[in-house]
């Protein structure tokens, strides 16, 4: 009796194959996000426009520095799409990254000092977890990539070459262990 493949469902030769759904999906997926990084292009450029005609007409400075920090949070945005794109994962640091930077620019646009004090103790308490959660990102090497498994990893890429060297020592050992004849 034969085994059916894991690779397929129920009908084995109709057209309901996992591999390629998964890879149609998978390109589907990748057209929205270059979708996205488009329309945030276009949104950037807008932007810096009006970042532009703010400084030329008349200069709040709480009003370009806002401006001023909702560019660089969309760069953080577009860097983010931009990691998907190459590892099909989501970089935790950058999301960090973005989630700091914006928490900071309500701050600023609200001023600190216009902020109810329960208010501020949540924004202080998030930033603590926030910044924790980004010093464990940057001591442990390549987390993100180590979740993906991607070939971009030069952990994963090192770990599987340690596996593939320790797996030939292990059958140089067996081969010179086996008796002649």
């Amino acid at each position: 009796m034969q085994k059916r493949l894991k690779s397929r469902f129920l009908f084995s030769d109709r057209w309901l194959d996992r591999h390629s759904i998964v890879r149609n999906m998978e390109a589907f997926q990748d057209l929205i996000v270059i979708v996205l990084c488009f329309g945030l292009f276009a949104v950037m450029l807008m932007q810096l426009w009006g970042l532009f005609i703010a400084i030329t007409q008349q200069l709040d400075y709480k009003h370009v520095t806002a401006k001023i920090l909702f560019v660089l949070i969309l760069v953080e945005l577009f860097r983010l799409l931009m990691v998907y794109l190459q590892e099909h994962s989501i970089s935790v640091g950058v999301a960090v990254e973005v989630t700091i930077v914006s928490l900071l620019r309500e701050v600023v646009v609200q001023g600190a000092l216009e902020i109810y004090w329960v208010n501020t103790l949540a924004i202080c308490g998030l930033l603590f977890v926030l910044g924790g959660l980004l010093v464990v990102c940057a001591k442990t090497p390549h987390m993100d990539c180590m979740s993906a498994n991607t070939k971009f990893c030069p952990v994963a890429r090192g770990g599987r070459e340690r596996q593939n060297e320790l797996e030939l020592q292990y059958s140089r050992q067996c081969d010179e262990n086996q008796p002649l004849g």
